[in-house]
């Protein structure tokens, strides 16, 4: 595989390495559960799962993809309307994925912001891809390159994050 064939997966899935990000930026507000427990008597998502958080994600994962169509309009057929639709569903897989590796945490009885090793780094990934795979995919080899690359990548902005103040650990 191509270092070029790699650098066109990282083009491919930033949307949702932008949109996963975000929240952290814009989040806040209402959480998604409003304070509501499941089953178990646990919190179904906790208080860092905010409409704000998943929408704005969304809106700005959305709009990234736009910026890489204006870039590298080719990379979409030459189709506005494809990449919207590859960054919105790249976007909003990524945020899907993200509630449902909160879900399965707060299940565990992992306090908010601790670390799953796996599911923090790969969950919103993985469903992100899926999420995309009707509008556009990757190849398989492309795809490994990603489960391998996202983990170093998560831990390296969560660390930033941590250091600028905007996470308060820095997983």
């Amino acid at each position: 595989m191509s270092l070029s064939s790699l650098a066109w997966a990282v083009w491919y899935i930033l949307p949702a390495y932008v949109a996963n990000a975000s929240p952290v930026l814009v989040g806040g507000g209402r959480p998604m559960d409003m304070g509501r427990k499941w089953r178990d008597g646990k919190r179904i998502l906790g208080d860092g799962k905010t409409w704000r958080g998943f929408f704005g994600g969304i809106a700005i994962g959305t709009a990234f993809g736009a910026f890489q169509y204006l870039i590298t309009p080719s990379f979409y057929g030459g189709s506005f309307k494809t990449a919207l639709s590859l960054a919105f569903l790249l976007s909003l897989g990524a945020l899907v994925g993200d509630l449902v590796g909160s879900f399965f945490k707060r299940r565990a009885g992992l306090p908010r912001g601790y670390p799953a090793i796996g599911l923090d780094q790969l969950g919103f990934l993985i469903s992100a891809l899926a999420f995309a795979y009707p509008v556009k995919t990757i190849g398989p080899g492309q795809m490994i390159f990603l489960l391998i690359f996202t983990p170093f990548l998560h831990w390296g902005t969560n660390y930033a994050a941590y250091k600028i103040g905007k996470k308060e650990v820095p997983w």
